[in-house]
């Protein structure tokens, strides 16, 4: 897995490249002191998997860097402020690190990225849960729960029979996270529940959702997977 490092304390980075040598499967692409540098790298090296990104920085602090950027890569926040951690999770990093980082704790979360940026099993049933900020608090929801999901920018919205749950997050990174035996992408857009599906039309489908119908758009490169998909299914 790639991964950058942009803090602008310098033994911050020093430590941190040191736990990331030390991890046999991170490879250390750079290091950065300031966001815009790291930013202007990005522009040039697209395989970036993973930024170990500090909050508190000049120019712009580590949530304005995500915020910059269209399609960010897994992010592990390292702060000395444990007073930004529940903010973290308006921005859905994969984990938030205070400082003074101890190795084993950095483990810790690079095996939980590790987990987040290989793509779930087909045969997974959705049971898995997983927790969404809302307002102040942290809310559990079951993947199964979710019936589609929308792009809307730099966020996605993860809507359910009864609510809606809006993340920062990109539709490639919740594509991954979401089990493929029980999700499927069909829009650049949209990605539906497959039990949720009703009747599929020429260019979109209609999923139930609550008491009523939604009519979803069919992109035209994803239509044969998800026919295919179905005839699997119906076997």
């Amino acid at each position: 897995m790639n991964c950058i490092i942009v803090d602008d304390d310098k033994l911050s980075c020093k430590l941190l490249e040191g736990y990331v040598n030390k991890y046999s499967t991170l490879s250390l692409l750079g290091v950065f002191n300031d966001p815009v540098s790291a930013r202007n790298a990005m522009a040039r090296q697209k395989d970036i998997d993973l930024i170990l990104l500090d909050i508190k920085m000049p120019e712009m602090d580590g949530f304005d860097f995500i915020t910059s950027l269209d399609h960010p890569p897994n992010i592990i926040l390292v702060s000395g402020g444990g007073e930004f951690a529940l903010k973290a999770f308006d921005f859905n990093v994969v984990d938030f690190l205070l400082k003074p980082i101890s190795y084993s704790r950095f483990c810790k979360a690079i095996d939980k990225t590790i987990r987040y940026f290989t793509p779930k099993e087909a045969a997974t049933s959705g049971d898995e849960e997983i927790f969404i900020k809302k307002g102040s608090s942290l809310v559990k929801l079951k993947l199964r729960d979710i019936v589609f999901v929308e792009a809307l920018e730099n966020y996605v919205t993860l809507n359910t029979n009864s609510d809606k749950y809006t993340i920062h997050f990109t539709m490639k990174a919740i594509e991954n996270q979401l089990p493929s035996g029980v999700f499927i992408r069909v829009h650049r857009s949209f990605i539906i529940n497959k039990s949720m599906i009703q009747a599929i039309k020429e260019n979109s489908l209609d999923i139930g959702i609550g008491h009523g119908v939604k009519n979803i758009p069919v992109g035209k490169s994803f239509k044969d997977s998800l026919l295919n998909d179905i005839n699997v299914m119906a076997r």
